[in-house]
């Protein structure tokens, strides 16, 4: 049987008998191993070439193409919509145009942390702020895990230090 290899449309059929389904040929499948009953080993993808990154849906394409010429109309009408008071116009404007605000700038003043007894008084400062409802509790637990990471940063330094001080004490009596 003979495989038919001519161009293919996105619009044409697939024909078993021909063997000429639009599937890559093996020499571009990537192959995975199995265990001996056919199975995926386990952590491996049955499917390592997977969508190409960046690759759009089809029907994204197809709006994208639509809407190219029409955006700024599109846009100017949904303005025009909502400034005569159309909710959904407002909403959409809202949404689309103004992202929403993730977080926002956090005005705290922190005792300089320079050895972890200055810890305390650093999540001392920030539990005062969320107590007076001067940053909110979350705000208050991101710069608390900012602290820690400071701690964190101090405690390796100062191993550093004392490590490398017991190395020169241990090469002195050598």
């Amino acid at each position: 049987m003979e495989r038919d290899t001519g161009q293919m449309t996105e619009n044409a059929m697939v024909d078993l008998a021909k063997e000429n389904s639009p599937t890559p040929d093996d020499f571009l499948q990537k192959h995975v191993e199995r265990t001996p009953h056919g199975h995926f080993v386990k952590g491996q993808s049955g499917n390592p070439a997977g969508r190409a990154a960046g690759c759009r849906n089809k029907a994204t394409r197809i709006a994208e193409a639509l809407l190219d010429g029409d955006v700024e109309a599109l846009t100017r009408k949904a303005v025009s919509l909502a400034l005569d008071g159309d909710p959904s116009a407002m909403r959409l404007c809202f949404d689309r145009i103004i992202a929403p605000r993730r977080a926002r700038p956090v005005q705290l003043a922190l005792p300089p942390i320079t050895e972890p007894a200055d810890i305390t008084a650093a999540m001392a400062a920030v539990t005062a702020a969320v107590a007076e409802g001067a940053i909110t509790p979350a705000e208050g637990a991101e710069v608390g895990m900012l602290v820690e990471t400071s701690l964190r940063a101090l405690e390796a330094s100062d191993f550093d230090r004392r490590l490398k001080a017991l190395e020169t004490a241990h090469a002195a009596v050598s």
